[in-house]
């Protein structure tokens, strides 16, 4: 079967694991700066920050809170937009995007469950939701790259990524037959393991939409990939 209706992935898999990023930087925002310090209350605590704590900083203009949350949450958002795009590039772009729009938006930064992360994944949905038809027609042509089977040494790296990428592209022909709201709320939950609760944070829905959004995607998908696997 192409696809696991409850798969999630975990730290250790070749898809969840971030190959050599470089997002230092954020127009302006330095990444690394901003996280060894700046005007933030919380960072100065002598107890770890919450996310309450830094949240209530970003809203006051902290970019060290800013940095805090990119070092405590940038790779689950790198993993989530490569689920979403199947390009560790494109996932790299939108990544840095996601946390401009965060900082751009931070007057409007929420908690859930005393966490920023529904937020986050909410930002980041709508950005590889808006990606260029550009970028979308690379996803399609990497899908169609064959395996690569005997390789250099030093090219092992770029043969997993590459394999990496056409997998997911593989996954996401599948997925990209649901409906649009319906692929948010399965990866949201089937793949990045937020509750129900912490989607419908995300996605600023009812919870009980979620429920139902999640079982129409699950029971489609289920007769797509039975579909394809007889083909």
């Amino acid at each position: 079967m192409l696809f696991v209706l409850d798969y999630r992935h975990s730290g250790n898999s070749p898809i969840a694991r971030g190959h050599n990023r470089d997002m230092t930087s954020l127009e302006g925002i330095d990444m690394a700066e901003a996280a060894a310090g700046g005007p933030s209350r919380s960072a100065n605590a002598s107890r770890s920050p919450t996310d309450s704590d830094l949240v209530a900083d970003l809203r006051d203009g902290s970019s060290a809170a800013l940095g805090i949350l990119f070092d405590r949450y940038s790779d689950r958002i790198y993993n989530y937009c490569f689920r979403r795009t199947a390009s560790w590039d494109v996932a790299e772009d939108a990544t840095s995007a996601t946390f401009l729009e965060a900082w751009k938006s931070r007057d409007r930064t929420q908690v859930y469950d005393e966490s920023a992360l529904p937020w986050l994944y909410g930002i980041a949905t709508n950005v590889c939701r808006n990606l260029s038809r550009k970028q979308r027609r690379h996803l399609y042509a990497v899908g169609r790259l064959p395996r690569e089977r005997d390789v250099p040494d030093h090219a092992d790296g770029v043969a997993t990524r590459v394999d990496d990428e056409r997998r997911m592209s593989e996954l996401l022909a599948a997925i990209r037959e649901l409906p649009q709201r319906d692929q948010d709320v399965l990866v949201l939950v089937a793949w990045s393991g937020l509750s129900y609760e912490q989607a419908a944070a995300a996605l600023d829905v009812p919870i009980g939409t979620v429920r139902s959004r999640l079982a129409r995607a699950r029971k489609r998908l289920a007769a797509i990939t039975e579909k394809r696997d007889q083909s």
